[in-house]
């Protein structure tokens, strides 16, 4: 875990791929846990320390995301998520040449199997999805994509690319060519968004995000 900015309200930090966001039913090491003893050893804080989770980010993915340190950040930076002010921005690598543009889908998620699917706009409880993208480049037969995402629904650009003939490289479980391995091919790489406290904009990137090199 690296730590990229820090103050009295934030706490931004480069997720590692495979780590889950908050604890899970592996016991595993979690960004939320793992924060936390940060700020605890760092500050000397006593007790327990506070720290709101406001977004996720899938276990294989790695990138950029942002905790708050104050339960007044966390209520505002929920606040711009919910009116779709935090913007998020991905690098992915899929199989196949896409045109960019953007992509539409309803999308419904079995919890049963922790898995999204695209379906039609009148099933139930089906929700609608938006993202935008553009290739920056294509080399034998795979595609690098920067993704703007303007819905966040869940696993979205996973399932997103997959049903628009585009699947992500070493997606085990949207893209049926998946070996067991290596990580998937998807990078948090900036989230803007308004100071909850300075009321300016800020924004935090991972710069090179090389998922060339993440995966070979």
């Amino acid at each position: 875990m690296k730590v990229i900015y820090e103050d009295n309200h934030l706490l931004v930090v480069n997720k590692p791929q495979g780590v889950p966001t908050q604890a899970d039913s592996s016991g595993d090491e979690d960004m939320l846990t793992l924060c936390k003893q940060y700020i605890k050893e760092k500050y000397k804080k006593p007790g327990e320390v506070y720290l709101g989770l406001v977004h996720r980010l899938d276990r294989p993915v790695g990138g950029v995301m942002v905790f708050a340190r104050t339960s007044k950040a966390a209520s505002r930076l929920s606040e711009q998520i919910r009116k779709g002010a935090f913007k998020k921005t991905y690098i992915c690598m899929c199989e196949g040449k896409p045109k960019g543009g953007k992509m539409e889908h309803y999308l419904w998620k079995d919890f049963k199997e922790n898995k999204v699917k695209a379906v039609s706009q009148n099933s139930k409880n089906a929700k609608y999805s938006l993202l935008k993208y553009e290739v920056i480049k294509y080399k034998d037969g795979i595609s690098t994509c920067q993704v703007d995402l303007i819905t966040g629904r869940s696993h979205q650009i996973r399932v997103q690319f997959a049903a628009s003939g585009y699947p992500l490289l070493n997606d085990m479980k949207y893209n049926k060519k998946a070996k067991p391995g290596n990580w998937i091919a998807l990078y948090s790489k900036s989230i803007a968004f308004e100071h909850p406290t300075k009321k300016e904009p800020v924004e935090f990137v991972v710069p090179d995000v090389n998922l060339l090199n993440l995966h070979t």
